[in-house]
């Protein structure tokens, strides 16, 4: 049985897809979800759907009765993820789980991302439980770009305080590829894989390709961390939240998502989606 958590998200709902497509039988797929209403599509192919929030030792339980193989997908609530987690992978111990696949974050032992802390503290729960792992550490989505990428194309300007630093930068269907592909394996093999696009690229790339998609001269402008708040604060971002914000994109600079691995398309058995292509997907809409 292979079972994904969080199955209701954007990256959960392609594997749970894309393990149907890779010939899984539907009855050995299990959507664990916070609203089963919301996978209504996914119970419609025969997918086993079953209700559990990452809060709930004992829902979780539940949910992973049965679990050979378990898609820990990482929490989006910020702080609340280590004890989340840890339900999780009580649950998948409880229930004698013989394989965890999590998707972490790029360099998550020794990174300056924020968020960086939580996913390593996962991972230690991981190698402390028992349970042979693979950990993928997720490089930024593409789709992370796409209000900045149509932004550029109607002002000419894209702005941001990451100077150099390079993304390597992939799409959620190239993720969820590289997943399926790992929790369908003969024998997976445990142990940490960085993810990312074949081919990292900067904010300055990023305006050069929106230029080349659109025939209009647009710029990266490189902001201080203090003007870069005010920016993102004047375009609608909470006051509370550029900080944050900002701290990625200095994270960035430092070269934290510049990971130089190619085991994604490797994992695949395909490139991955350049930047020209998603920028032309993205002003295409």
């Amino acid at each position: 049985m292979i079972t994904v958590t969080g199955a209701g998200g954007q990256l959960g709902r392609r594997v749970v897809n894309g393990l149907l497509d890779a010939g899984v039988p539907a009855d050995q797929v299990v959507a664990v979800v916070r609203s089963p209403e919301k996978a209504a599509d996914l119970a419609e192919r025969g997918v086993q759907v079953r209700q559990a929030d990452y809060s709930d030792p004992a829902a979780l339980n539940r949910a992973l009765e049965g679990a050979d193989r378990l898609l820990l997908i990482s929490g989006s609530e910020l702080g609340s993820r280590i004890e989340q987690h840890g339900n999780v992978l009580q649950a998948a111990k409880d229930n004698g789980a013989r394989l965890v696949v999590y998707t972490s974050a790029p360099k998550a032992d020794h990174t300056p991302l924020p968020l960086g802390p939580e996913h390593s503290a996962t991972e230690q729960m991981i190698a402390d439980s028992g349970i042979p792992a693979v950990v993928l550490r997720n490089n930024w989505y593409f789709e992370n770009y796409d209000q900045q990428i149509a932004q550029a194309a109607q002002t000419g300007e894209l702005v941001g305080s990451s100077g150099d630093g390079r993304i390597a930068a992939a799409t959620r269907d190239d993720f969820a590829d590289a997943t399926v592909a790992v929790l369908t394996a003969d024998q997976p093999t445990p142990g940490v894989v960085e993810l990312g696009g074949d081919q990292a690229w900067t904010l300055s790339d990023l305006a050069t390709a929106v230029a080349a998609e659109t025939g209009r001269d647009v710029t990266y402008r490189n902001l201080s961390p203090e003007e870069h708040a005010r920016a993102l604060v004047a375009a609608g971002v909470p006051e509370d939240a550029a900080p944050f914000v900002v701290a990625l994109d200095q994270a960035i600079g430092q070269g934290a998502l510049d990971t130089g691995s190619r085991a994604l398309s490797e994992l695949t058995g395909r490139p991955t989606t350049t930047l020209p292509e998603y920028v032309h997907t993205v002003l295409s809409r």
